[in-house]
């Protein structure tokens, strides 16, 4: 049995997959997407995020920090004891270590809710970064017959990625930068694997969907919009693409855990303004929503 980091299991969400589901996120993710959401999603480590608004200074973390670290004198070793002492919820740590048996046993707890159309959905993070974990979770969830989503970048190793996708009913794959140099500056990786398993899918008829965050200046230039709808085209599957306008969810996060919000004031995006950006899209015959 294998174990993994989770950084948040949650129950009856309508908004990661068909129907009712849990989702399932797990931690560490290799892309360095400036616009991150969860950047407490990235370290595949536990690690401690701070809410100083609620701290009243009790001096309860520092009395049983054992380095230091809880008043600026040491490094945090993410020990979860000035969690422990907090009344206050100021201190909180990301990510917890769980058997894949645990896992599946919090998803149990749904299934009488799923119907028809729902199930689990692993995201994260990037979910492929543990994927043995992974894999485990995906099996027992098929074993017990429910329905099952990757939410992916689709970055791993091709060899990997065959492995797990015949576990998954459905992959939301999202597709960041089509570009490889402009991918690689920006995420930090190349996209060569992303691209491949994306195509392996649809040469392979494993159920699929496209999603594409939309941010200004990043992504958005008529050379990739361009060369996107070129590489759809070329794919034979039934699937959807979503587009989705860039919101700073993840900005009041990054404080938290000690990072600078790289996006500075960029404004969020209405759904309007990606309106011509998906007539493109429609224009190519292609099925695109805006989320």
């Amino acid at each position: 049995m294998k174990s993994g980091i989770v950084f948040d299991i949650q129950n009856l969400s309508f908004h990661d997959g068909p129907g009712l589901r849990t989702t399932v996120f797990l931690k560490g993710c290799p892309l360095r997407c400036p616009w991150c959401s969860n950047p407490e999603s990235q370290d595949p480590r536990p690690q401690l995020m701070l809410y100083p608004e609620r701290c009243v200074n009790c001096g309860e973390c520092v009395k049983v920090c054992p380095t230091g670290a809880a008043e600026g004198k040491g490094i945090c070793t993410n020990c979860g004891r000035c969690v422990d002492a907090c009344l206050h919820g100021a201190r909180k740590i990301a990510g917890r270590e769980m058997t894949s048996e645990e896992v599946i046993k919090e998803v149990l707890k749904d299934k009488v809710f799923y119907g028809a159309d729902g199930g689990v959905t692993v995201s994260g993070g990037e979910a492929l970064m543990q994927p043995e974990f992974l894999l485990e979770i995906l099996h027992g969830c098929k074993e017990e017959g429910i329905h099952t989503v990757l939410d992916s970048t689709a970055f791993c190793k091709p060899e990997i990625f065959r492995k797990i996708i015949p576990y998954v009913d459905l992959a939301y794959v999202d597709m960041k930068c089509i570009i490889p140099e402009i991918h690689e500056k920006l995420m930090a990786v190349k996209n060569d694997w992303i691209l491949e398993n994306i195509k392996y899918m649809d040469q392979n008829g494993h159920a699929f969907n496209i999603r594409m965050p939309i941010i200004p200046g990043y992504n958005d230039s008529d050379e990739i919009i361009d060369e996107t709808i070129r590489f759809l085209k070329e794919l034979k599957s039934d699937f959807k693409t979503w587009l989705l306008p860039f919101h700073a969810y993840g900005k009041s996060k990054y404080p938290r855990i000690g990072m600078e919000w790289p996006m500075g004031d960029m404004k969020n995006m209405d759904r309007s303004e990606a309106e011509p950006l998906a007539d493109k899209f429609r224009e190519a015959n292609l099925n695109v929503e805006i989320q």
